[in-house]
């Protein structure tokens, strides 16, 4: 009974150590199998969340070629789908702008937690050309937020994206499409945005109050509304005076402590609960006592202001200094919040590789060079591999001509000699068929033997049917017999080195078009990295290294055409020193023979 016993736990911690085993497979299962593929995105936020966890937290994806391969989604990113850490839930999303002529993407998804002192990841799946779209912005932030404004443009009049209907009213102010997240409001110091009273825009001094936005101003500002809600003599601003940030609520009002600096983009955000506090970058910059009082008032942006505006959020409550941070951190052009992972394919598990990740990065123009280059690289295999075959004939040849010539007497000179068909006269006219043919009776593929021929059929020009007396040549004669056979060997030459050319337009134009490949992707991936505003390692590497793809094919193309032309030019060089040493052995033959 007790062995048994023992038999069964054994079995059943055998059991368990499997199923603990297999627990990271069953948590990295596919979601769906309809989406091709999915890329781990890692949440950055353990030094961002140092109280408590936040909870419904909106963050900002952006894609761009760097970090992203836009030849694998619907044109307007309708299959892009997001997932819990458990690879199962999926997570509400809004695309704020997908282009897909210039690659980049703005996406923003809300992640169910962000927990203390721990970072997370999410998953985005793409690649299902029959999904609908599912993004939406409304489900995106929690009960609590009350306005966002995306400045988008998508409408004349901006508009709130958090579902509660509190589009602007009026606005003087202008759409900017170079603004740090998409499209922005510019600002001229005049213009204004109007935001109506409404139920759902008010103030509630037991709840508190959170408004937050991306600014950068023109000159440094002496007295400058970027927010302001009034409702009778109750008011809550947040302005720029004297250049220093400065929130005020009533009567009260922060300290101006910190410059904002003109020129640059500054995340800036205002709470409002038992104290009122102004973040600038988000770092706490001043923080004063205050008694709210409830209100409900319209809301005016701008109003002196010089600048740009972009990504306004107005919430019901005070949110956290953490929950600030990680807006700051988050959405800025150095954001470092989120990091993008490889690829991964649904073929049943594993990623791709490092270089199948790189070939997805590369854009249209790299893949229309790489592709030039591909076409070079096979032509000059091609005339390598034919170059090879004829000159390895032409030695075997010029070798077996030379073994029968050596074996002649001066009066059996003319002894090879050998009338040529159309046939043969063809084939010697065409390396293709010089490479092919495959018998041979009359060293075809001898060029010794063709400078030879040239000699004979000249001395046979100029004899006819004389007697063997009376065969004899002048000096003028074999001047004029070595004239023709250096033309020969000269033509011979030729034969031999026709289409080397194309193995140094290789050689040298490979790398020229593999590096302005290169050069042209990292213009676009730069392109798009200031477009996105995305800046940072894990977003230029992808695409730095996709446009180095180029560089890498021009180099494949070059190495092997420059070993290969080396050697073929030292041996074609070999075999036209052998047919001048030929030459002149030849006439000094022909002149023993015919000279009196």
């Amino acid at each position: 009974m007790k062995t048994l016993s023992a038999r069964h736990i054994k079995s059943f911690s055998i059991f368990c150590i499997a199923a603990l085993a297999l627990l990271p497979g069953l948590s990295h299962a596919w979601w769906n199998g309809d989406w091709d593929t999915r890329k781990k995105i890692t949440l950055n936020t353990a030094q961002e969340v140092s109280q408590d966890a936040l909870t419904q937290v909106p963050v900002l994806v952006r894609l761009h070629t760097g970090n992203f391969d836009f030849g694998n989604v619907k044109e307007n990113g309708g299959d892009l789908r997001f997932v819990a850490e458990d690879d199962k839930t999926p997570l509400k999303y809004h695309i704020e702008k997908f282009d897909m002529v210039n690659e980049m993407a703005l996406v923003w998804v809300q992640v169910p937690i962000l927990a203390t002192g721990k970072s997370g990841e999410i998953y985005m799946y793409s690649g299902n050309f029959e999904a609908t779209p599912a993004d939406d912005a409304k489900a995106t932030y929690d009960a609590s937020q009350i306005a966002v404004f995306h400045f988008d443009g998508v409408e004349p009049m901006p508009q709130d994206r958090s579902g509660n209907g509190n589009h602007a009213s009026q606005f003087t102010a202008k759409m900017d499409d170079g603004s740090l997240i998409g499209r922005g409001a510019t600002f001229d110091g005049g213009s204004t945005i109007t935001i109506p009273a409404s139920p759902t825009l008010k103030l509630a001094a037991a709840q508190g109050y959170t408004v937050s936005a991306w600014i950068r101003t023109a000159v440094v500002q002496n007295n400058a509304v970027l927010f302001k809600q009034q409702d009778g003599e109750k008011s809550i601003s947040l302005s720029i005076v004297g250049g220093k940030l400065v929130a005020a609520a009533g009567a009260t009002e922060t300290p101006k402590t910190a410059d904002v600096v003109p020129g640059l983009w500054h995340h800036v955000a205002l709470t409002a609960g038992q104290v009122l506090t102004v973040y600038l970058d988000g770092k706490e910059i001043a923080q004063v006592p205050v008694t709210l009082a409830d209100m409900q008032g319209e809301v005016t942006l701008g109003g002196g202001f010089t600048g740009e505006m972009d990504e306004l959020k107005l919430a019901g409550i005070a949110r956290s200094a953490d929950w600030i941070k990680v807006a700051a951190d988050g959405q800025g052009s150095d954001a470092l919040l989120l990091g993008y992972g490889q690829d991964e394919m649904n073929d049943g598990g594993g990623g791709t590789s490092y270089f199948g990740t790189i070939l997805h990065s590369v854009t249209l123009d790299g893949w229309v060079v790489i592709g030039i280059l591909f076409v070079m690289a096979i032509i000059s295999w091609v005339v390598m591999a034919l170059k090879a075959v004829v000159i390895d004939k032409v030695r075997k040849g010029n070798k077996a001509f030379l073994h029968d010539y050596g074996n002649l007497s001066v009066a059996e000179t003319a002894k090879l000699d050998h009338d040529e068909s159309e046939e043969e006269a063809e084939i010697e006219n065409s390396q293709l068929l010089i490479a092919l043919y495959g018998k041979h009776d009359h060293y075809q593929d001898s060029t010794l033997y063709r400078i030879y021929h040239t000699g004979i059929q000249e001395i046979k020009n100029r004899f006819g049917k004389a007697e063997a007396s009376e065969q004899f040549l002048s000096p003028q004669a074999i001047g004029a017999i070595k004239a023709s056979l250096d033309a020969t060997l000269v033509r011979e030459n030729q034969k031999l080195s026709s289409l080397m050319v194309l193995l140094t337009i290789a050689i040298s134009g490979g790398p020229f078009l593999g590096l302005l490949g290169t050069v042209v992707g990292v213009m676009i991936t730069f392109a798009a990295i200031a477009a996105t505003g995305d800046v940072n390692v894990a977003a230029i590497a992808p695409g730095i290294a996709a446009a180095l793809v180029a560089t890498v094919a021009g180099l494949a193309v070059a190495i092997p055409a420059l070993f290969g032309y080396n050697y073929l030019g030292s041996v074609i060089k070999n075999t036209s020193a052998d047919m001048h040493i030929f030459v002149d052995e030849y006439i000094s033959r022909i002149t023993e023979a015919y000279s009196r």
